[in-house]
């Protein structure tokens, strides 16, 4: 827009018949184009086609709450993309050479920068990092965040400046509470009046108040979020933008389109598109792609109850019924032979996608070489015929005892989501089982509302597919989510992360090994170990280890993109070139 108005006068001049402006005219459009610049430089626009519904990263199951939250929300630290400690809140990183970590690994001590305050002027202490922990952690309150931090037997206070957090056992893994991704705290003074059931309804989960560089001016839930710079922040000088506009809505499509092709948009989160479409945008020259291969991976999610049978209560998808075909251990085998990793991969990730069998994949140590795939619908309708599932009454579909073997895959609208689906039909059907797809707002199915039936925890399908991995360099947190304890259901307002309800003893039994191994190397072959578990016999089905892909715009400096924090970890230092 600015480049088109700067040469208008030059127009003018050359095209007297057609273009008569006085020159006072002449001089009032270029202030008026001076003021647009300026408008334009002072404001940074995000768009998220993932809309936020609510900016409390603790009661969120999808990384868009948190990437709006984190704008204005901070942990102690966090890590950058080579696994090294940043301070946010915390003056220096504990070390058993400072005294910080205790040499027994029960506890950690931190100390917290000085002088710090909330937007709204209130004195940060160590009592809201302890209140933090509490909030989480109180079964009422159902966060989503709770199971990382389990290990903590309690938070102290030492004074204002001073935290001690002991643990249960010694904890190889301290660093993993407050930091990062699930490490945000909240403020004591404005959250201390819905520390319980009423969690979801405090204020401050649509209006923050953080210590972080902006503050929030005005949220629309699944439309807008608005901040300005926080004036406490403790380097409110060096903020570059005036306002910050976070758009949600629409595709990740148009998205890419508005930043690399028309100039509409500074930034873009989460760019799921299919690579061809992606370097076409590129072409226009006005942004550029940015990846990073870090923990996420795309998987399909197995139910391992029943989602068409209820308890008395209504609660579908119950560990009281089992799914009558995915707990074999034959059908599960059969659905992963029959999934086309590299078709999928190449057709429609590209460059930003790797084909993998592997549940867990960063960092790279952990990432198992002992895992192989194979794409074979032969091998598939073998398994099928030996677990007894034929198809008796000539219907195209498979069926055992009365029952077809009919599945629901869901996933969240995306285009390069929904072609994913296609190809896993078509295979999936091609072996005799019926395929029905279903397609969610993102908004919906990432929302974490324990009212709403359609999220990713309620899982009243079959199948359903999302990308996650761990939000740390350790991958403690991650991998518990297969656990026993982790099981998401009504009991625990669907909270919890283990959306597959799958529960066996003897993964149990390696995750309890890792929590108390302090060992580095043997602790690394426990959670490979976990991993090829979970692999080996299909309790999950990895597809692709997929880029993080965002779209950000030539205008815009300082993107430092970490597999361990979120896009907006390092916002305070966005600039204009």
């Amino acid at each position: 827009m600015a480049s088109r108005y700067a040469i208008l006068p030059l127009l003018c001049l050359l095209l007297l018949s057609s273009c008569r402006s006085s020159p006072n005219s002449v001089q009032t459009e270029a202030a008026s184009v001076s003021r647009e610049e300026a408008v334009a430089s002072d404001t940074l626009r995000l768009l998220y086609w993932q809309a936020p519904t609510i900016l409390n990263p603790h009661f969120s199951s999808g990384f868009k709450d948190s990437e709006a939250s984190r704008i204005t929300l901070e942990p102690l630290a966090s890590f950058n993309a080579q696994g090294e400690m940043v301070l946010f809140l915390a003056a220096e990183e504990p070390s058993l050479e400072n005294g910080g970590v205790a040499a027994d690994g029960r506890s950690v001590t931190w100390q917290l920068k000085e002088g710090l305050q909330w937007s709204d002027g209130t004195p940060f202490t160590a009592n809201d990092v302890v209140f933090t922990y509490e909030f989480i952690t109180n079964p009422e309150v159902g966060s989503t965040t709770a199971g990382t931090y389990e290990s903590i037997e309690r938070v102290e206070a030492l004074d204002n400046t001073t935290v001690q957090i002991i643990f249960k056992e010694p904890n190889p893994a301290w660093y993993l509470v407050f930091t990062g991704t699930e490490g945000m705290i909240l403020p004591q003074h404005l959250f201390q009046d819905y520390a319980g059931a009423n969690g979801r309804e405090a204020p401050a989960n649509r209006m923050p108040v953080g210590t972080g560089p902006y503050r929030v001016a005005e949220f629309r839930p699944g439309d807008v979020v608005v901040y300005e710079p926080n004036p406490n922040y403790r380097a409110a000088d060096s903020l570059a933008f005036k306002r910050i506009e976070l758009k949600g809505g629409g595709d990740a499509t148009s998205a890419a389109r508005a930043v690399l092709q028309t100039g509409d948009a500074d930034f873009a989160y989460n760019l799921q598109v299919e690579a061809p479409v992606l370097q076409q945008l590129e072409a226009a020259g006005r942004g550029e792609v940015v990846t990073s291969f870090g923990s996420l991976v795309e998987r399909v999610i197995l139910n391992f109850t029943d989602p068409n049978q209820a308890t008395p209560d209504g609660e579908r998808s119950s560990l009281q019924f089992p799914h009558p075909f995915l707990v074999d251990p034959q059908v599960r085998q059969a659905l992963n032979l029959a999934i086309d990793r590299e078709t999928i991969t190449e057709r429609l990730y590209g460059s930003t996608g790797r084909a993998t069998t592997n549940f867990l994949v960063a960092p790279e140590p952990f990432n198992s070489s002992n895992t192989t795939y194979t794409y074979s619908l032969d091998q598939a309708q073998t398994l099928l015929d030996q677990a007894g599932w034929v198809d008796t009454n000539n219907n195209g579909t498979r069926d055992k005892e009365g029952i077809e073997m009919t599945v629901v895959f869901q996933t969240s609208v995306n285009p390069l989501r929904q072609k994913t689906q296609e190809i896993i039909k078509q295979s999936l059907e091609a072996i005799g089982i019926r395929v029905e797809l279903k397609s969610i707002d993102a908004s919906v199915y990432f929302s974490g509302d324990p009212a709403n039936s359609e999220t990713v925890e309620r899982f009243q399908a079959d199948l359903q597919m999302l990308a996650t991995g761990n939000t740390n360099p350790d991958p403690g947190a991650y991998m518990k989510t297969y656990t026993c304890d982790e099981i998401t259901q009504k009991a625990n307002s669907w909270s919890k992360q283990n959306y597959a309800r799958y529960c066996n003893p003897a993964y149990d039994a390696l995750w309890e090994q890792s929590n108390r191994e302090l060992n580095p190397e043997r602790r690394q072959q426990i959670f490979i170990q976990m991993n090829d578990l979970l692999v080996n016999e299909a309790v999950v089905l990895p597809v692709v280890h997929r880029a993080d892909a965002a779209g950000v715009s030539n205008q815009l400096v300082g993107i430092d993109l970490t597999p361990w924090d979120l896009h907006t970890w390092n916002i305070a230092e966005w600039q204009r070139p």
